[in-house]
């Protein structure tokens, strides 16, 4: 059996998966009769007045309206998006800066429409100037990725590949 800080995912009540809990927010859910399980396997958890199967999936026993996930805007997640590539040579590589496609001194936010990855060669090159004044194009026009099941419960999924089943059919 696992411990107490397992992850167990959990399904709004129309299967939509919404988060990973511990287990003991899962029991404690359960126990209040705030969601069910959907999938065990693990064993079983005993108290001295009850034994609750050791839950890895649980279902919420209301529907959640709640926004819609974004991907927060981090370097990594920058560099992610982009492919690890340069976006203005085009060169692959782990050794990458981010680049403010509109300078902030010149009013450039610092957002994922004026964020790319850039090798630190070009990003001297650039400067503190637009593309088009430093006469380099972008090889993709920046945006903000959509967040996936892979990308919200990736982490998880080696130590849980039952869950796949549950993370298919839901796209963020």
């Amino acid at each position: 059996m696992q411990g107490s800080d397992s992850a167990v995912l959990v399904l709004n009540h129309n299967y939509e998966p919404l988060n990973v809990c511990d287990v003991r927010r899962a029991v404690g859910m359960l126990v209040g009769g705030k969601a069910e399980i959907v999938e065990n396997g693990r064993g079983e958890l005993h108290s001295a007045s009850l034994t609750i199967p050791f839950p890895s999936v649980i279902r919420l026993s209301y529907l959640i309206r709640r926004p819609r996930p974004r991907v927060k805007l981090t370097r990594r997640e920058v560099f992610r998006r982009d492919n690890y590539t340069c976006q203005y040579c085009g060169v692959q590589t782990h050794s990458l800066t981010m680049d403010h496609v509109v300078p902030r001194h010149r009013g450039g936010q610092h957002t994922w429409t004026n964020l790319v990855s850039a090798c630190p060669a070009c990003n001297r090159r650039k400067g503190g100037r637009t593309p088009e004044e430093a006469r380099m194009q972008l090889l993709h026009v920046p945006y903000e990725p959509r967040p996936t099941n892979l990308y919200l419960f990736g982490p998880h999924l080696q130590a849980n590949q039952s869950w796949l089943k549950f993370l298919e059919g839901w796209n963020g």
